[in-house]
């Protein structure tokens, strides 16, 4: 770089710019001088080169305090070995972390938490109506109690990887910049095992099985998710368990279907109940109760018992139960009912059967 180029001047600044105002110009440059911007462009590589190490000067305090001073760049001043014209690992670690969310060479925890489980559960309509205690038994991985999650023999410890160095991650060059990549080695541990445990064959975790009794909260319904804190995988390193998440299948009812907190049931009747009126009883989820049936009710009626449906999941209300009447023509009938009914046909008029007369009508109203 030639020693009459400014370093504010490269990276288009004032020499009063924020520590922020540096960060922000270096990475609109190195985002606009990037390979994969400009094709690998070897005027754009030089630009970016120049840029890198202005950065990496102006970036470090005490540094930039000594340009802004001596304002030497050839070498033989106080910035001899710097950084110009040499790599660019420190400067792209702002760059990567501001793309990718961290930096290269830092050393990862090896606290991991654990997976979350996810448990189907069925029940019936009634336990979803009140709630209800299961008991559940699923696998999950546990803790090693041998090695306590290390992975290694009793008796002897992890070693730090060699290749990363403890750091879960190795740093690969790619041209003129490099990127740092999970260690093929450890696969990001950061440690690896010569003697593992027998007993988890050096995972750390075994495979148990859990036992657990489980709240179904009244109001459910299928699709329903109970969220158990701290009842899933355990985590690795110190970290913390997962959670286990109860998925809640609500089983068909013979006689009830459900909307929300609706219940809807429906009851067949004779073609005197419907046509007098009636007292039946009628099911409900928790026994029988009785219901009136007005006079001249006809198929699809539908009569409501408030507060004798689900509950709300929340609480806040009792839906009801709908019953739906279905007025049931007889299908085989005596020589002494037919007359009867013919009977009863004859002694009517327009004003029992309203229904019809007012088809009736109306067919007459689309033929003139």
């Amino acid at each position: 770089m030639p020693q009459s180029r400014d370093l504010y001047e490269i990276l288009g600044v004032p020499r009063n710019a924020s520590q922020e105002d540096l960060r922000k110009a270096y990475l609109k440059l190195a985002h606009k001088y990037h390979p994969d911007k400009t094709g690998g462009d070897k005027a754009a590589e030089d630009k970016l080169k120049e840029v890198n190490a202005a950065y990496d000067v102006l970036k470090n305090p005490d540094k930039r305090a000594q340009y802004d001073q001596f304002g030497s760049t050839d070498g033989q001043g106080p910035f001899s070995g710097g950084g110009f014209g040499g790599g660019f690992d420190a400067p792209f670690e702002d760059f990567f972390d501001m793309f990718f969310g961290q930096g290269g060479g830092r050393r990862r925890s090896a606290a991991r938490p654990g997976s979350d489980l996810e448990f189907r559960l069925g029940i019936n309509l009634k336990e979803a109506a009140f709630g209800a205690k299961k008991r559940i038994r699923f696998n999950r991985m546990e803790t090693c109690g041998d090695c306590r999650g290390s992975g290694a023999a009793p008796g002897s410890q992890p070693e730090t990887c060699s290749q990363c160095q403890g750091t879960g991650q190795v740093r690969v060059a790619h041209g003129f910049f490099s990127v740092t990549r999970t260690c093929p080695q450890c696969r990001g541990a950061g440690r690896m095992v010569s003697k593992p445990c027998r007993n988890c064959s050096g995972a750390g975790q075994v495979k148990t099985l859990r036992e657990l009794l489980v709240d179904v909260p009244a109001g459910v319904d299928t699709g329903s998710r109970v969220r158990y804190a701290g009842e899933g995988e355990a985590g690795s390193g110190g970290g913390p368990r997962g959670d286990l998440y109860i998925l809640i299948e609500v089983a068909p009812h013979e006689l009830f279907a459900r909307d929300s907190t609706t219940l809807l049931c429906e009851v067949p009747i004779s073609f005197l109940q419907a046509a007098v009126g009636d007292t039946i009883k009628v099911p409900t989820l928790d026994g029988e109760e009785e219901l009136r049936i007005p006079p001249g009710a006809q198929t699809g009626t539908e009569l409501r018992l408030r507060g004798r449906g689900m509950p709300d999941l929340r609480g806040y209300r009792q839906g009801d139960l709908v019953i739906r009447l279905r007025v049931e023509t007889p299908a085989r009938l005596s020589r002494r009912q037919r007359d009867l009914l013919k009977e009863f046909e004859d002694q009517g008029d327009a004003k029992c059967n309203p229904l019809k007369q007012e088809f009736q009508e109306r067919v007459r109203r689309s033929r003139d």
